[in-house]
């Protein structure tokens, strides 16, 4: 297998649902120096069954787990596996637009950046636009980003000749995602954005009745047990945060 320029990590538990849809939003990028690691995390479902579908294609793998790692061991996982200069993640149920890795690598080669992350616009469980899109920030620091979680997973890309890959690495705790991502920066990276929403994030109604009290607590835990931040610093940036988070969902 030769070597692609960028390598795209889905970790994939029981999302048959959604799986094909992700995958094709995957082929129909204008840019095609890529690998596609899809990571299937122990599924019970159709999941295994319709990547295998894909598995002749020469720029996608699929990596079996039968014992369940989680979303932070998977994408870890597919980490381990990637072999592209550019590495990014894609939730399984979540879809690009054609352009997403055109214009990023093209924006990260042209400005020399290590980390950026896209704009984005909320969708239903079909993949259809609710006409909510996410505007991001030119340049996210680490103390912008305790304050505003504004960097979303399929969203990002590193350039792991900037980023050492054990940065990239996520912890096994709850708001893996955000935990790498600050991480990340309060290494001395910033963050770049283009504010252009070249992803859909599919909410079913299962994820617009989350238990709101369990975001709460991994946020308010990330604050306290991960980052060590006092309880006074800790409530002034999940203020902002909560003000964000709202924003984003109206």
């Amino acid at each position: 297998m030769s070597q692609h320029l960028v390598s795209i990590i889905v970790p994939v538990h029981n999302a048959g649902k959604f799986i094909y849809d992700t995958i094709q939003s995957v082929l129909a990028q204008t840019f095609d120096d890529y690998e596609l690691i899809l990571v299937d995390d122990a599924s019970t479902d159709s999941s295994l069954k319709i990547m295998k579908e894909f598995s002749d294609r020469d720029n996608i793998r699929i990596i079996e787990s039968t014992t369940p790692l989680g979303a932070a061991r998977a994408r870890n996982t597919g980490l381990d596996a990637a072999e592209g200069r550019y590495v990014c993640f894609l939730d399984a149920d979540d879809l690009w637009e054609p352009e997403k890795l055109e214009i990023q690598v093209g924006y990260m080669k042209e400005e020399d950046i290590a980390f950026s992350f896209t704009g984005y616009e909320f969708a239903d469980e079909n993949g259809v636009s609710v006409d909510r899109i996410v505007r991001v920030p030119k340049r996210m620091t680490y103390r912008k980003a305790l304050k505003n979680t504004t960097i979303f997973t399929s969203t990002v890309m590193f350039d792991t000749t900037k980023v050492p890959v054990g940065l990239i690495r996520m912890p096994d705790v709850p708001s893996e995602d955000t935990a790498t991502w600050w991480q990340i920066l309060k290494s001395g990276y910033t963050a770049y954005g283009i504010n252009r929403a070249l992803t859909l994030y599919r909410r079913s109604s299962r994820t617009l009745s989350s238990n709101k009290l369990t975001a709460i607590k991994r946020i308010w835990n990330l604050y306290r047990n991960v980052e060590g931040l006092g309880p006074v610093y800790s409530a002034w940036c999940f203020c902002f945060y909560a003000m964000h988070a709202v924003g984003r969902r109206l």
